[in-house]
């Protein structure tokens, strides 16, 4: 039994802040301003300035990609092209005995040439091995002769098919990404996976909503997520998402949800101008974007999903692809009503007031992306081009969709952003939209109590109250009166009362657990 002495910021429904925590063998066993006499013999840590928080969650992202590319090269933080391949030089010299390299988070908004890196650059830096740079938003990349060569004759007949630049978009990058993804061994899978989620855990995040299903040959990465999950037994835990319009996929592995991006994303996104919009793009009046299905594809797919009983969730960037999300998931709710469901939208950069109102009556959910706000590698500059300014306004109106009791969680869709829930309360607290703006109480809620909520955990998760799981973060000061909520930092996770213990172990143990565990997933 441990007692913790310090500020207790519970995210309980009252929003209570406390002065003491006592957990026992896991469990949250008292909270409060006084301590009873029957606890003052146990074990006291007085952690001083610094707070506890309910451990977070990353509501949305793709844990296999991320993983990966996490282990490959990340040039987000590129000033220049010309600084990129600096980096991928050095990164190729490292490399040893690898064919096939991957780097992530090329911009053209980002870097001083308002360009993304060719593929000559790319030649003249890594010419002797295969190397795809994965563009930030995840939708489209950029390949080396080496790599383009040798795919092309599966590419050539492809939509987004570029060999004079060496940039992949639609099919043509899905194929790219099939074949890298399939190029790696189950062994450094796992392995990648184990030291993405220890970076996760130092972020205080103890819980992640993954979605899998997508260049991996027989769905082989959500196979591999749902093992995982289950293997793990330092008290992380992950919810995984098939993205998939064939509700058989989620069916018959028992896992009780199905959506995500891919196949799930119903438009693209604004790097790309492929999201799909209600009005012409502002520098391309021809150009609404692109809606993947027609509504009755969608609504089929809700309304047979929901009849079986699973969660849904599906991509939608655009306002166009947002008002067709909700009218599907408004049909499939009206023709099999559920009480609590917990569907969901994800990203809603672009809402419509129709939208709103149908989320609002059929309680529908929405894990968000506040890491999009002045996004380096999609600035408002960008945005505002290719979009005006009044519509780029409209953009992530987090406060009014909560005004409206719409439960909002944040994700980071990684890899597109680093998982970072400090970086998504400050952009959410300090949005320079400052109609949107939320209390820091508001935005903690979203990165815990909402997050175990979409996820049906919320009664034994997201908050610190008596009979819960002891999971929690320990703050460096009290995030509720931070000065400037950038610099507070995650000092250490606590799950199930312990000290976040590492996932790193061998991959053969770790199957092994994974196929006898009972753990959800």
């Amino acid at each position: 039994m441990k007692c913790y002495k310090g500020k207790i910021l519970t995210v309980d429904s009252e929003n209570n802040v406390f002065n003491y925590l006592v957990e026992d063998e896991g469990k949250i066993e008292y909270v409060g301003n006084t301590l009873p006499e029957k606890y003052r013999s146990c074990d006291i840590i007085d952690i001083g300035n610094k707070a506890i928080c309910p451990s977070f969650v990353d509501t949305h992202q793709h844990m296999a990609a991320f993983s990966t590319f996490h282990a490959g090269l990340n040039v987000m933080d590129a000033e220049s092209n010309l600084e990129m391949m600096d980096m991928i030089r050095a990164f190729v010299k490292r490399s040893g005995k690898k064919k096939t390299l991957i780097a992530f988070g090329a911009s053209p908004y980002s870097v001083s040439e308002q360009r993304l890196i060719s593929k000559e650059q790319l030649d003249d830096v890594c010419p002797d091995k295969e190397i795809m740079v994965v563009k930030y938003d995840g939708h489209a990349c950029v390949i080396n002769s080496k790599l383009l060569n040798k795919l092309k004759s599966k590419l050539e007949c492809l939509r987004g098919y570029h060999p004079e630049t060496g940039e992949m978009n639609q099919e043509a990058f899905f194929t790219c990404s099939d074949y890298i993804t399939n190029s790696l061994s189950i062994i450094n899978l796992i392995r990648n996976m184990q030291v993405a989620i220890d970076y996760q855990a130092s972020k205080g995040i103890g819980c992640i909503h993954t979605v899998s299903g997508v260049g991996f040959a027989g769905n082989l990465d959500m196979s591999l997520e749902k093992l995982f999950a289950k293997s793990l037994n330092n008290g992380f835990q992950i919810r995984v998402f098939p993205q998939s319009m064939k509700t058989t996929v989620a069916l018959k592995r028992k896992i009780p949800r199905i959506g995500g991006c891919f196949e799930c994303a119903l438009d693209g996104c604004f790097g790309s101008k492929d999201a799909a919009l209600n009005m012409p793009y502002a520098d391309d009046t021809n150009n609404m974007g692109i809606l993947y299905y027609d509504d009755k594809k969608v609504i089929d797919f809700c309304k047979a999903a929901n009849r079986q009983g699973l969660q849904i969730e599906m991509h939608a960037i655009g306002d166009r692809a947002f008002d067709q999300a909700c009218k599907a998931l408004k049909e499939a709710l009206d023709d099999f009503p559920r009480n609590d469901h917990r569907h969901g939208i994800i990203h809603d950069c672009l809402p419509t007031e129709y939208g709103l109102e149908i989320c609002s009556k059929y309680n529908i959910q929405m894990p968000m992306q506040s890491a999009f706000i002045e996004w380096k590698q999609e600035p408002d500059e960008y945005l505002s081009t290719i979009m005006g300014t009044e519509r780029t306004k409209k953009l992530n109106p987090i406060r009014t969709m909560s005004e409206k009791g719409i439960v909002i969680s944040f994700g980071s869709d990684a890899p597109c952003t680093t998982p970072d829930p400090i970086v998504w309360m400050d952009k959410a607290v300090n949005n320079p939209n400052t109609e949107q703006c939320i209390s820091i109480q508001d935005a903690l809620k979203m990165c815990t109590y909402n997050g175990y909520y979409t996820s049906f955990d919320e009664d034994i998760r997201g908050s610190l109250e008596v009979g819960k799981k002891a999971d929690m973060v320990i703050l460096s000061e009290n995030i509720y009166n931070a000065e400037n909520i950038s610099k507070v930092r995650v000092e250490q996770l606590i799950l199930n009362g312990k000290k976040y213990k590492s996932c790193s172990e061998k991959v053969i143990k770790a199957v092994i657990c994974g196929l006898f565990s009972k753990n959800k997933f």
